[in-house]
């Protein structure tokens, strides 16, 4: 909980310093104003998101075991890519959540493939987070199919290639997780824990979408909308430095209304398999050298297969 307390409180004086070079721009009260009210807007649609992602994610810290889990995933490492792929989609909870429980599945045996897709599309191709989507991007249900598949296809290619190509020696388990904070005084300080955490790093989004309406020039964002190109670099990047809740993010994408649909996408597919939080997840769970190749792929694998998969649902817009 302390823990939680300094990153939150770290993240709102960093909203605060990013702030002060546009002052000139937000010293009235109306644009203080109309940022209060993005802010606001983006923090509330996403908060019942969080609250329900993390209550699950507690529920299953606390009685899911992950031998449950281990018993509906075929040994042969190839089949199973598929089946952990899938199975994400069974076991909502942010990307928080799924570094610690892919690595008990490892524990009791599950390939490192599976365990991996598994990590990739459980935060991303979930109930919660599609029913999320929904309601970010009201009348586009072309974009919660364009983020399944694309999430979907990132987990299965990233564990096929691990599977095929992957070093297992890389991999390196820190430590075998506890599995000892089990029933309901379990639930309550994973959930406590991850909601804290998570309110963290939407506060924080939610800064940049009121930073950017209010604080940068409609012109500038105007000439990102025009270049499909740099907007989705711009997002993909973002998606990787502001590190939001996968139940959250939506709500960040739709408030970057001014740009093309797909730099969006990319953004709400990146985010939940490769971002800064993950990173340092990775690296302290199964080592620096794995976080920083398996990262790199990733990043490199989800960009473009949202890209493919946006242009193909979505069209160029």
């Amino acid at each position: 909980m302390r823990g939680g307390t300094v990153i939150f409180l770290l993240i709102l004086t960093l909203g605060v310093l990013i702030a002060i070079p546009f002052n000139t721009r937000l010293n009235n009260a109306a644009s203080f104003a109309t940022g209060a009210t993005v802010f606001a807007g983006v923090f509330i649609q996403a908060v019942p998101f969080l609250v329900l992602g993390t209550v699950v994610s507690g529920a299953i810290n606390a009685w899911v075991t992950p031998a449950m889990i281990a018993r509906i995933l075929p040994k042969n490492p190839v089949a199973s890519v598929g089946v952990g792929s899938v199975a994400g989609a069974l076991l909502p909870g942010c990307e928080c959540a799924s570094v610690p429980v892919s690595a008990r599945l490892m524990d009791r045996g599950v390939p490192q493939a599976a365990a991996l897709a598994f990590l990739l599309s459980a935060p991303a191709i979930n109930p919660v987070v599609l029913v999320s989507t929904a309601v970010a991007f009201p009348g586009e249900a072309k974009m919660v199919a364009a983020r399944f598949v694309a999430s979907l296809l990132t987990a299965m290619v990233m564990g096929g290639l691990w599977a095929r190509f992957g070093d297992p020696s890389v991999l390196i388990r820190r430590h075998v997780a506890d599995d000892k904070a089990r029933g309901w005084g379990g639930f309550v300080d994973s959930m406590r824990h991850d909601f804290l955490q998570s309110a963290a790093y939407l506060s924080m989004g939610g800064v940049f979408v009121a930073i950017l309406n209010v604080a940068v020039p409609g012109k500038v964002l105007d000439s990102l909308g025009g270049n499909i190109v740099v907007g989705i670099a711009l997002m993909a990047v973002l998606a990787v430095i502001l590190a939001v809740c996968s139940e959250a993010d939506a709500f960040i994408a739709a408030g970057m209304a001014s740009l093309p649909l797909i730099p969006r996408l990319v953004f709400m597919v990146v985010g939940p398999v490769v971002d800064l939080k993950l990173i340092a997840m990775q690296a302290g769970e199964f080592g620096h050298r794995f976080a920083a190749r398996f990262s790199a792929t990733t990043f490199v694998v989800a960009v473009v297969v949202a890209t493919g998969v946006g242009a193909l649902i979505l069209g160029w817009r």
